[in-house]
């Protein structure tokens, strides 16, 4: 990713981050998975959580875009804080960034082209000409302008994430949060759709916030990485995923880029 894009985004915006997380303690009632956690995503950023099983990881990821509301602590998208917000102010923030699930969540009886107008028809004005125009293009800079009339059912699973991926740009969102997009594929699949995220990165300046265990995927494209620990419930590391895997010093983070399995799971 070259720097001027990264640049010329951040002169766009008013705040200089484009998530800052601070002091934040996710998790249920009384259950804490994650606490005090700090930390910031740039403009135009892969970003990439990380950790093992259990760890935290998609309940944090739905901290960040407000689907769960966290224990303690702030979370600001572009200087807004989604935690506080509420009424106008929430839907505002709400529709500034897109979510890929997991599973990618399509609609099974809408084709693509309709998924991808969903949000559109929700949150716009536009007619229905202007946002099937919009929508083309939306599925074209994921691969999948010939398949806009397919269901999801009659697509593979990695052309699905794309299709997915083209709806959450449905609004022209700045930031995209990605939960597990290579789960379940191959990996010539999941190259191919790191190739796509690496390509909206860089040519529309998106900022992507991934959770990901996929170590190919992860060395591919993040920028940035935090890893997150169960026992120590908090971030172990951060940085470069290829430095961190060369030179920290913590047995975690050794085992966990290293794919060496622990004494204890023996």
């Amino acid at each position: 990713m070259d720097a001027p894009t990264k640049l010329s985004n951040q002169t766009l915006n008013k705040s200089e981050f484009a998530i800052d997380v601070q002091n934040l303690t996710v998790g249920y009632g009384s259950n804490v998975l994650m606490q005090n956690l700090n930390f910031s995503v740039n403009y135009g950023e892969i970003f990439i959580i990380l950790g093992g099983s259990g760890c935290g990881k998609s309940s944090l990821l739905k901290n960040l875009f407000g689907l769960y509301q966290p224990l303690a602590g702030d979370v600001l998208i572009e200087g807004q804080n989604i935690t506080s917000a509420v009424g106008a102010q929430r839907q505002k923030i709400m529709t500034s960034f897109g979510v890929m699930y997991q599973q990618g969540a399509l609609f099974g009886s809408m084709n693509l082209l309709d998924n991808v107008t969903l949000f559109m028809q929700e949150y716009t004005q536009l007619t229905q000409k202007q946002m099937d125009l919009l929508a083309r293009c939306k599925l074209d800079l994921v691969g999948l302008l010939p398949y806009e009339s397919y269901m999801p059912s009659e697509i593979s699973g990695g052309m699905q994430k794309r299709a997915a991926i083209a709806r959450a740009m449905a609004l022209d969102p700045k930031i995209l949060f990605l939960d597990e997009p290579s789960a379940g594929l191959d990996p010539i699949t999941s190259a191919d759709l790191d190739n796509t995220i690496q390509d909206l990165s860089k040519n529309l300046g998106i900022t992507f916030v991934i959770v990901s265990h996929e170590l190919a995927s992860i060395y591919a494209i993040a920028d940035k990485v935090i890893m997150l620990d169960k026992g120590a419930k908090g971030i172990i590391a951060e940085g470069d995923p290829k430095v961190l895997r060369d030179t920290s010093k913590d047995p975690r983070v050794h085992q966990f880029f290293n794919r060496i399995m622990s004494k204890d799971a023996a």
